[in-house]
């Protein structure tokens, strides 16, 4: 058709049959992966680390007292959403409590260096300063001999393409994520609905709000 030679960039998760379909129904297409993905695969490594290192080292399962624990949301927040004393907080006792600390704090640099290289989108950065972003990162993840970090370091490089997509244009597929999850929502919500254009009018009503803002029906 005619209207697919218009679209020049598609915006997808992390996922190999998606790059696949666009790569046959959209061959011109340049395929672009949304960054929330690839910061939310960091954060499940770090999860990952955190579980791995409580059996190896405790034997067990991880426990309100321990530190990594307690520590389990403030690693998956962005570093500059915590304050100088949540962070000071976070570091000491984890840098306190050994090589399950140390690896977890390894593993949350890894993280953040990812996102650090992420960040240079929209910002006109050279191809010197985004190469240079993720060499640190792919070196950081590689002498962490933390597997899960290695693991982590090959996906971004497979997927570098795509993601170098984003970091040149700054595409996202967020409104379409943020509406998805609105629909999911209002499924959930809507589930005694036994009128399916009953639920389909609630969920178009909710979707377009935004758009609808200038109507007051109150």
């Amino acid at each position: 058709m005619e209207w697919r030679k218009n679209i020049r960039y598609v915006a997808i998760d992390m996922s190999a049959t998606y790059r696949a379909a666009i790569r046959t129904g959209l061959p011109d297409a340049i395929v672009v992966v949304d960054h929330f993905h690839i910061v939310q695969l960091a954060n499940k490594m770090l999860s990952a680390v955190r579980r791995r290192t409580t059996a190896e080292i405790r034997g067990r399962r991880g426990r309100a007292t321990d530190p990594e624990w307690k520590a389990r949301r403030r690693l998956l927040r962005n570093r500059e959403d915590l304050t100088d004393q949540q962070f000071a907080t976070m570091w000491n006792a984890l840098l306190d409590e050994g090589p399950i600390g140390q690896t977890l704090l390894t593993a949350w640099i890894a993280k953040e260096s990812l996102r650090t290289l992420l960040a240079l989108a929209r910002t006109g950065a050279d191809r010197e300063e985004v190469g240079h972003a993720r060499w640190k990162f792919l070196t950081w993840c590689a002498d962490s001999d933390i597997p899960e970090a290695c693991t982590l370091a090959t996906t971004v490089d497979r997927w570098w393409p795509e993601i170098a997509g984003f970091i040149d244009t700054g595409h996202s597929n967020a409104k379409s994520e943020g509406i998805n999850r609105v629909i999911k929502l209002v499924a959930r919500n809507a589930f005694g609905f036994r009128n399916a254009d009953s639920q389909r009018l609630r969920t178009r009503c909710v979707t377009t709000r935004r758009a609808r803002g200038h109507l007051n029906p109150a």
